[in-house]
């Protein structure tokens, strides 16, 4: 007889995108040639339906911004955006309020396609800090997904897992130079909120010609996304976000990892070009 599966949860949905759409190297490697900038985001939409959105973190974008956003994408689209850092890096999370109410209310006129909001420390944000995470976390409105990532190994501990837990806040899994990946495919087995949220980051910026994959990171993505499936066999979403210092060309590194997961991939050559008539 078959084992009785009734009671498992329904898998997770994976979302893959890149780390922003904004970026000239694109041109002729993912967006077609003649492509404008005005158009990027839309024609980026037809080949991943979530984008992490890096500008937010440099300033709170205007209305008009957030507006346009919304028109170039379709409904099922869905925006993580990035704390701005004189939050996380310039205030330290402390006497943030004013900045925060602003910057959630420019996020709510996303309306259904506002995903996760990441809280990127800096490497110098240690554990001693922790009360100010602690206030932040008590304050932060429960209905907006929230992962934080740590660039500083003291917050792998118990407690930190535990306020993480307690607030339904994500631990960003950020592969990158801060924290071994083997402590963070170990963490993912511990979640500490309803999704998961991935970021392919790379050991340094040493890469700057974004054209073009330099860096073969097929076993990296094979091994992420065999967990990524078994954290969506546990009903929880998964967010993945790739850089394109990973390997050098985001939107491949994004790509790679939908065939891995047997997703449709949309293949850059089929993307077309839809002028905007402004």
């Amino acid at each position: 007889m078959s084992e009785d599966t009734s009671d498992a949860p329904a898998p997770g949905r994976i979302r893959i995108g890149a780390q922003g759409w904004n970026y000239d190297a694109w041109l002729g490697g993912f967006y077609p040639t003649g492509t404008r900038a005005t158009d990027f985001l839309s024609v980026y939409a037809r080949a991943f339906d979530t984008v992490e959105v890096d500008s937010t973190f440099y300033a709170i974008p205007p209305e008009r911004t957030i507006e346009g956003w919304v028109r170039r994408t379709p409904d099922d689209f869905v925006f993580a955006l990035k704390l701005p850092q004189s939050i996380t890096h310039e205030r330290r999370l402390r006497d943030s309020e004013d900045e925060t109410v602003l910057f959630v209310e420019r996020a709510r006129g996303l309306g259904r396609k506002l995903g996760p909001v990441l809280m990127q420390l800096g490497p110098d944000f240690t554990i001693h800090e922790l009360p100010a995470l602690t206030a932040y976390l008590a304050g932060w409105p429960p209905e907006i997904p929230l992962a934080v990532e740590f660039r500083h190994p003291s917050w792998i501990a118990r407690d930190v897992h535990a306020l993480l837990t307690a607030h339904g806040v994500s631990l960003a899994l950020s592969d990158g130079p801060w924290i071994p990946r083997d402590t963070l495919l170990d963490l993912a087995a511990h979640p500490t909120a309803d999704f998961f949220y991935i970021r392919w980051m790379g050991p340094d910026r040493s890469i700057t010609d974004h054209s073009r994959v330099q860096v073969d990171r097929s076993r990296e993505i094979e091994r992420w996304t065999r967990a990524m499936r078994a954290m969506a066999a546990g009903g929880r979403a998964v967010w993945a976000y790739s850089s394109n210092y990973y390997a050098g060309h985001a939107p491949q590194t994004a790509r790679d990892a939908q065939a891995a997961l047997g997703q449709r991939v949309v293949p850059p050559e089929t993307l077309g070009v839809q002028m905007s008539l402004f």
